[in-house]
């Protein structure tokens, strides 16, 4: 065992994918393919294995040849919880979600964008996407595992997040999470997508807001990530992810251990001036400093004490 205090380890197993998201954070890594080995990521759930979760990503995990036999290692190393992150498309067949589960996977952490096959391919610029992912999502239910949704927010889909939410209300997940997209790969890979993908905080906060509403009254836990406390209703502050997840998160990349909460405020998230006079300065982590070099900081007001 080593001494590693008790944190999440999200392993960056490599950036190959099925599908081809038009707001992909690891887009521009994707050619390098699954750069991790077996042994490498052995290695790292070794060291690691004082943590009670590891989370495998990617990339799309589910392509791995090894991935089964990453997670009964982790299991065991000790891991009480190990998570797979995932487009969903994989576990559209019951077999391999059976699999899985027997070396020990325990949550799943699926991606849907949307509520048709329309709004979500277009986004995944895969066809057939969004059937196997939904029925993904509706396999594990009925196996009985934990789910958490995650809906990336773009301007295409930002009036159907309503939707969204109640279709996976219905289906029960355990978990339904909203993020605002990250903006600098989408710089990276092509500044012309801007216009097309980045919404601003003001014209998506009623359809957030209303989503949020639907998995809350269904009992679903709800979680909103990337959103700074002043552009929800204070009613919907519970939701902001960044305020619950208190646990550090270290992910470990291109041989790189990453403080996820540091890099956030070395600069990945910005707060202005005006944010001192905030009530929740402390707790917030502010917008990604992309999103006001694009638009502006008058967006945010300070909720004062």
């Amino acid at each position: 065992m080593s001494n590693v205090k008790k944190i999440i380890v999200d392993i960056k197993t490599g950036y190959q994918c099925n599908n081809h998201c038009k707001f992909c954070i690891q887009e521009t890594k994707r050619l390098k393919g699954n750069d991790k080995t077996t042994k490498e990521i052995i290695k790292i759930l070794e060291e690691s294995s004082d943590s009670p979760r590891v989370i495998f990503t990617g990339g799309e995990v589910t392509l791995r040849s090894d991935i089964f036999e990453l997670i009964r290692y982790a299991k065991k190393c000790g891991y009480k919880k190990i998570t797979i992150q995932s487009n969903g498309r994989m576990f559209s067949y019951v077999d391999f979600c059976q699999r899985m589960i027997d070396a020990g996977a325990n949550q799943f952490a699926l991606s849907i964008h949307g509520s048709t096959s329309q709004i979500h391919d277009s986004l995944t610029c895969a066809k057939g996407s969004f059937e196997q992912t939904l029925k993904g999502i509706r396999n594990l239910k009925k196996l009985k595992q934990e789910v958490i949704t995650n809906t990336v927010i773009t301007k295409i889909n930002s009036k159907d997040l309503i939707n969204v939410a109640k279709m996976v209300a219905e289906i029960k997940v355990n978990t339904f999470q909203l993020a605002f997209l990250h903006i600098n790969p989408i710089i990276q890979k092509d500044p012309s997508l801007i216009e097309e993908l980045v919404p601003r905080y003001k014209d998506v906060k009623f359809y957030v807001e209303a989503a949020l509403q639907v998995g809350l009254d269904a009992k679903v836990r709800s979680g909103a990530e990337a959103f700074p406390f002043c552009v929800l209703d204070e009613k919907y502050h519970g939701c902001i992810i960044e305020k619950y997840l208190v646990t550090p998160v270290y992910i470990f990349e291109n041989g790189q251990k990453i403080d996820f909460k540091k890099m956030k405020q070395d600069g990945a998230k910005i707060k202005g001036e005006k944010c001192k006079q905030c009530k929740f300065y402390g707790k917030c982590e502010g917008p990604w400093c992309e999103y006001s070099k694009i638009f502006d900081f008058e967006e945010f007001k300070p909720i004062k004490i």
